[in-house]
């Protein structure tokens, strides 16, 4: 989960003020984790306090999101997600919006198959995100990273993406100077995916996926998910992003983050 919380802290500067190239510095002052940290990681704490039967993650997904983020009323959440967040029935809303896949990265290390990937990413996603785009958008991102730790080539990956979910069409340099900021699976979630599928390694991921523009952080956390279980990730990055959240703010958030990463490597 740790390749989704890098990338979201590196793109977190540039969500409302885009930069257009990768010649960025990576970690600076400005940056910060934000609800896409979050909520990655209260997926996690779900599947971990499933014990790895998964009968109720749905409930378990929804007290875990509202444990860990209402102490954060002010990390980024959209408005009908801090509605969901702060309600004592927290119901779906048919929202196909990005956020379903910026916190789906657990269940793609967790998953034994690709049945389960399916099984859990909608057990996860419905509970607040049931449009089909929405679960479309969860389940793809998912996919895509059980079918790296699964050892599959790029080319294998992007095939498998293109016949079950988007048809990507486009390159990376072809967007660059018109992708504007969007919210949605649909128009953030393949821009992600064609920054992992260009990228030469981890950090060049997580510089492809800001360079486009748009919802930077959160298009870099689900472009840093993937790249995660394909690249693995350099030892001072990791470190660097967890003195972000090794504090007396986020130090819940970096505790869940450490026993995920112990039982799911």
């Amino acid at each position: 989960m740790i390749g989704a919380i890098i990338g979201d802290i590196a793109g977190s500067r540039f969500e409302w003020d885009n930069y257009r190239a990768k010649d960025f510095e990576l970690f600076t002052d400005a940056c910060f984790p934000t609800d896409d940290s979050i909520m990655t990681v209260a997926v996690g704490k779900a599947i971990l306090d499933c014990e790895g039967d998964y009968s109720d993650l749905s409930a378990r997904a929804i007290g875990c999101m509202q444990e860990l983020g209402r102490p954060y009323p002010d990390c980024g959440y959209g408005g009908s997600f801090y509605d969901w967040m702060y309600s004592d029935d927290p119901q779906p809303y048919h929202s196909f919006g990005n956020g379903a896949a910026m916190r789906i990265s657990a269940v793609g290390f967790a998953a034994r198959n690709m049945n389960e990937v399916k099984a859990l990413s909608r057990a996860v996603t419905a509970i607040s995100h049931d449009h089909p785009e929405g679960l479309k958008g969860a389940e793809s991102v998912a996919m895509a990273i059980f079918l790296a730790r699964q050892s599959k080539t790029k080319q294998q990956i992007r095939g498998h993406i293109e016949q079950n979910y988007y048809k990507i069409g486009f390159t990376l340099d072809e967007i660059r100077g018109t992708y504007e900021f969007n919210e949605t699976c649909q128009n953030t979630v393949p821009q992600a995916f064609e920054a992992f599928f260009e990228a030469k390694d981890f950090e060049d991921a997580i510089r492809n996926a800001v360079s486009v523009g748009g919802d930077s952080d959160t298009l870099a956390a689900i472009t840093g998910s993937i790249a995660e279980a394909y690249f693995g990730i350099p030892f001072d990055l990791r470190k660097k992003a967890e003195s972000y959240l090794d504090n007396d703010a986020f130090r819940p958030i970096h505790t869940w983050l450490k026993r995920f990463e112990k039982m799911f490597p």
